[in-house]
C-alpha cells in the first residue's frame, strides 16, 4: 500500500535523520515504528503524513508518488500524543470537523459523527468539552476524529504517552481491537517496546535513521539479528568474547572470562572475530534444572527482585557483567543471597551477534 523508496531526510544539510530508507507497508496491517528518541521514526511518520518533505527518494501510496500532494489530500487520519483537540468545541464538534472540511451534508455529518463516537463508546459524552474528559476519553475522541472520514491510513505518533500505565495498557487493547474490526491500515510510532510487541502485526526497529530489523513481534524478540535490537527489545544478557569455531549455523565462543560457550551463529565475521552473545533472562535455568544444558556457569546470587508473579535474580560473575534470570516467584523463594549455584541455558537460545 505504501512504499518508502531510498528516502532520506536532513534538516541541516549535513546529518541525515533518516538514511536511505526502503520500507513497505501492507494494506490492513498494524505496523509500529519503534526506536529511541532521535532514531528517525517520528520523522518517517511526518513525511508520510505530509508534514515534512523528504530530502531525497520518494514515498508512494498505491504506486503513486506523494510528492507535491498536500497533507489534506492524502486521506490519512493522524492522532498525536497531545490529542490536538479544539478546547472550545464539544466532543461531537471535534469529531465532525474533518467531515465539515470535506463539505459533507449536515445529515451525513451527524450520522457519521454519532457512529464514530459509538465506536469508541463516547456517544453519551457528545456535548462535553475536552477539558471535562479524562485523558483516556480525550484519546478516544482523537481516535474517533481520525477514523470518522474513513481514511486509507491511520497514523499515530506516541498517542498513549501521556496516559498512566493501567490506562495505557487498556487503550493498547482497544486500539488493536478497533484495527481488527475495521480492517484499517495503521502506522504507529512509539519508543515503548512492550507497546510495540502487544499491538503490532510487524515492528520496524529504528536506530540512527536506519531500520535495523523488521518483522513480527515474536521474531523481533526471540530472533534479534543484531546487538542493538537484542538490547533495545526487552531485557537481555550480554556475554563478550571471541569466536573460536564456526560449523554452519552453530559456533563456539571463548568468553573474555575464559569459559567456552556454544551458540547460534547469527551475525558474526567468522573464527577469531569479536562477538556479543545474547541470552534472554527467562531462558536461564538455575540449580538442578541447569545440569543437563550445554552452557553452564557457576555464579553467585547477588540480588532477588520480587515482581509479583515472577522474580528477577541478579547473578554475580567473578569478572565481566552480571547476569539476570527471570524465574517464577516460587522458585526464587528457595534461593539465598551469596549462595553459589549453577546457571545454564540451551545453545539454541544463545545468539552470537555483532560486538557491542
Amino acid at each position: 500500500m505504501v512504499e518508502f523508496v531510498r528516502v532520506e531526510k536532513t534538516y541541516d544539510g549535513e546529518t541525515n535523520v533518516v538514511r536511505n530508507l526502503d520500507l513497505s507497508i501492507h494494506r490492513g496491517e498494524f505496523l509500529t515504528l519503534l526506536g529511541p528518541s532521535g532514531s528517525g521514526k517520528t520523522t518517517t511518520l511526518m513525511m508520510l503524513a505530509g508534514f515534512e518533505e523528504p530530502t531525497g527518494g520518494d514515498i508512494r501510496l498505491r504506486g503513486n508518488s506523494l510528492q507535491r500532494v498536500p497533507p489534506y489530500k492524502r486521506n490519512m487520519g493522524v492522532v498525536f500524543q497531545n490529542y490536538a483537540l479544539f478546547p472550545h468545541k464539544s466532543v461531537a464538534e471535534n469529531v465532525a470537523y474533518p467531515l465539515l472540511q470535506r463539505r459533507l451534508s449536515r445529515a451525513e455529518v451527524r450520522q457519521r459523527t454519532l457512529q464514530a463516537l459509538k465506536m469508541v463508546e463516547l456517544d453519551h459524552l457528545a456535548e462535553r468539552r475536552p477539558r471535562q474528559l479524562s485523558g483516556g476519553q480525550q484519546q478516544r475522541v482523537a481516535l474517533a476524529r481520525a477514523l470518522v472520514f474513513e481514511p486509507e491510513l491511520v497514523l499515530m505518533d506516541e498517542p498513549l504517552g501521556a496516559l498512566d500505565k493501567k490506562l495505557r495498557e487498556q487503550m493498547q487493547i482497544e486500539i488493536k481491537h478497533l484495527h481488527e474490526a475495521l480492517g484499517m491500515t495503521v502506522v504507529y510510532v512509539t519508543h515503548d517496546q512492550s507497546e510495540a510487541l502487544t499491538m503490532s502485526d510487524r515492528v520496524a526497529v529504528f536506530n540512527d535513521g536506519v531500520v535495523r530489523q523488521i518483522g513480527e513481534p515474536r521474531t523481533i524478540y526471540e530472533f534479534p539479528e543484531n546487538s542493538f535490537v537484542a538490547n533495545f527489545i526487552g531485557e537481555n544478557n550480554n556475554l563478550d568474547g571471541a569466536v573460536e569455531t564456526v560449523n554452519g549455523a552453530a559456533c563456539t565462543v571463548r568468553l573474555d572470562t575464559g569459559e567456552q560457550i556454544e551458540a547460534r551463529a547469527v551475525n558474526i565475521d567468522g573464527a577469531g572475530a569479536r562477538t556479543s552473545l545474547s541470552v534472554r533472562p527467562e531462558r536461564l535455568h538455575l540449580g538442578a534444572a541447569a545440569a543437563s544444558l550445554a552452557n553452564r556457569l557457576t555464579l553467585e546470587v547477588a540480588e532477588i527482585i520480587y515482581g509479583g508473579d515472577h522474580s528477577m535474580v541478579r547473578l554475580k560473575r567473578p569478572s565481566g557483567a552480571d547476569m539476570m534470570a527471570r524465574v517464577v516467584a516460587a522458585e526464587a523463594e528457595g534461593l539465598r543471597l551469596g549462595e553459589q549455584l549453577e546457571v545454564g541455558w540451551d545453545n539454541g537460545h544463545c545468539r552470537a551477534l555483532d560486538p557491542l
